[in-house]
């Protein structure tokens, strides 16, 4: 019986060395893919802020360029604004905008030359001009 017992001991000397060697083996397996899976995370982390930084220079940009929309609406609104008082100061082209308009609404070159006192070339002009 003491033989059947160290060989039973020995049998379990190996097989736990060979369940040692084994998970030591799993372990090597698991720290490599650790170990790659780190290295992702740091590359995903960089591109992240590659991508955070692009970002907040693209809002930047898009901030200065609604500035400069901005202030381009200001200042072609105001030279509207001045076209318009200029045209109204104008008594000969308040006469054309009339014609024009009159012209939009239906008019002829009869009406046009009565209501705006425009000589006939004029009215016929202005009539081919602007109709629809």
């Amino acid at each position: 019986m003491g033989d059947e017992f160290l060989i039973a001991a020995l049998v379990y000397v190996i097989a736990c060395l060979g369940l040692v060697l084994y998970l030591q083996k799993q372990s090597s397996k698991l720290k490599t893919k650790v170990d790659a899976l780190t290295v992702l995370v740091k590359e995903s982390d960089r591109q992240r802020e590659v991508v955070k930084r692009e970002l907040h220079e693209l809002r930047s940009g898009t901030i200065g360029v609604g500035r400069r929309v901005v202030e381009l609406e200001k200042k072609l609104s105001k030279q509207f604004d001045m076209l318009e008082e200029a045209s109204q100061q104008d008594p000969q082209a308040k006469l054309y905008s009339r014609a024009v308009k009159m012209v939009g609404l239906g008019a002829g070159i009869e009406e046009l030359m009565q209501e705006c006192e425009l000589p006939k070339a004029e009215a016929e002009l202005i009539l081919r001009l602007h109709r629809k």
